[in-house]
C-alpha cells in the first residue's frame, strides 16, 4: 500500500521517498471533494450544501488532487516517522513528484533529525580540569582589603553625580574625591539593608564576597570542563538547531535594545549592519550553544540524570508567580531542562 525508501543526508537530515498506491490514494477523492465543498458557495445552494456532481464541474481537478495529497500525507507521515523510528526535529519539507487521478501518489519528504552525539571520555576531562584547580582557588580567603575595596565601591556608587558640560583643564577623571563620599557609619549601612551597625555589615559583606568568589570559581571550572567536552564531541549539527539559537540571540538583543528605549532598526543603522550580517556574526556562538545543548542532553541520557520532580514543581510555581501569562507546559519544560543541566554539572564536578 505504501512504499518508502529512507536516505540519510548530511547535517543530520533524512529524505523519505514514498509511493502510495493508486487505489489507496483514490480513496481520498470523495473526502477531499467534501472538504473543499464546505467552503464553496454556488448559486441556488446553501454554502457547503451543493451536491458532488455540481461541485466536480466547478472545482478544478488539480485543486482536488492537491487536497487529496495533503490528506494522505497528513495521515501517513506520522506513521512513517513512528514505524521507521525517525526522531524528526523540524517541519517536513514536502515535494510531490507525481500527482494524477488513478495513479500512485509519489512524494519526497526532507526533515532534520536529532543527531547522533558521540561524547569523548567526559569523566576523564572533568577529572583533569578539577585536578588543576589550585588550593588557593579551592579555599578562597577574603582579606580586610577585599572588604575595604568593596565598601569604597559602594560609597562611590552612592556619591552625588557630577554633571560636567565641558572638560575641566587638568581634571583627569570624574571620580569623586574621598571628602565627597558619604560617610561610612551605622546610619549609612542601615540605609543599605537590615544591618545593625558597621561591624554587622562588614561580617555579612565578607560572607557575600566569599560566596560570590566561590561562585565565580565554580562557573570558571564548569566552563573549562564543558568547553573541552564540546571541542572533543563529534556531532553532525542540524541547521535547524543553529537557526533556533540564532533566533534566540536576536530576540534577546532586540529586547535589550527596546528596553533601553531605542528602536532595533535604528540600532542596526548605527552599526551599519543588516539582520543577516548580525546572524552571520553570531553564527559561531549559536553553533556552540546548540552543541552545548546536545552535549548536556546526551550526558543526562547516558548517566540517567533526571531533575527532581518536587524541585521542578517548585520552580514552575515560582515562574508562574512572577510571570502570570507564562504557559505551564513551557515553564515545566524550562524548569526540567535547567534543573537537569544543574545536576549534570554537579555530576561532572564530583569526578
Amino acid at each position: 500500500m505504501l512504499k518508502t525508501n529512507i536516505k540519510k543526508l548530511a547535517k543530520s537530515e533524512v529524505e523519505i521517498e514514498g509511493e502510495l498506491e493508486a487505489e489507496a490514494f483514490e480513496g481520498y477523492y470523495h473526502k477531499a471533494l467534501k472538504k473543499i465543498g464546505e467552503n464553496v458557495e454556488l448559486a441556488g445552494f446553501r454554502k457547503g450544501k451543493a451536491p458532488e456532481n455540481i461541485l466536480i464541474s466547478h472545482i478544478p481537478e488539480m485543486h482536488i488532487l492537491e487536497e487529496m495529497a495533503q490528506m494522505a500525507l497528513g495521515e501517513h507521515y506520522p506513521k512513517i516517522i513512528e514505524e521507521n523510528k525517525i526522531d524528526a526535529i523540524s517541519r517536513p519539507e514536502i515535494a510531490i513528484t507525481k500527482l494524477a487521478r488513478n495513479n500512485p501518489l509519489e512524494f519526497k519528504i526532507k526533515t532534520a533529525v536529532m543527531p547522533e552525539t558521540k561524547l569523548p571520555d567526559y569523566k576523564k576531562i572533568a577529572k583533569d580540569v578539577i585536578s588543576k584547580v589550585t588550593d588557593a582557588e579551592k579555599n578562597i580567603v577574603i582579606t580586610d582589603e577585599d572588604v575595604e575595596n568593596t565598601i569604597m565601591d559602594i560609597r562611590k556608587s552612592r556619591a552625588p553625580k557630577k554633571h560636567v558640560t565641558e572638560p575641566v583643564e587638568g581634571e583627569e577623571s570624574l571620580e569623586p574625591k574621598e571628602e565627597e563620599l558619604p560617610a561610612f557609619n551605622d546610619e549609612f549601612v542601615q540605609q543599605l539593608g537590615p544591618f545593625e551597625n558597621v561591624e554587622d555589615f562588614k561580617e555579612k559583606l565578607k560572607i557575600n564576597i566569599k560566596l560570590e568568589k566561590e561562585n565565580q570559581q565554580k562557573e570558571k571550572t564548569r566552563l573549562q570542563i564543558v568547553e573541552e567536552i564540546i571541542d572533543k564531541t563529534e556531532v553532525d549539527m542540524p541547521e535547524i538547531l543553529v537557526e533556533t539559537e540564532l533566533d534566540k540571540i536576536l530576540f534577546r538583543m532586540e529586547s535589550d535594545i527596546t528596553q533601553m528605549g531605542l528602536k532595533f532598526e535604528d540600532y542596526l543603522k548605527h552599526l551599519n549592519k543588516t539582520v543577516e550580517e548580525i546572524r552571520k556574526d553570531f553564527r559561531k556562538d549559536a553553533e556552540k550553544k546548540a552543541k552545548l545543548g546536545l552535549v548536556l542532553n546526551k550526558l543526562s541520557e547516558v548517566e540517567n540524570i533526571v531533575a527532581d520532580p518536587e524541585q521542578v514543581q517548585k520552580e514552575v510555581d515560582h515562574i508562574l508567580e512572577h510571570y502570570k501569562d507564562a504557559d505551564r507546559e513551557r515553564a515545566t519544560l524550562h524548569a526540567q531542562n535547567v534543573l537537569t543541566n544543574e545536576k549534570v554539572f554537579q555530576f561532572l564536578e564530583t569526578q
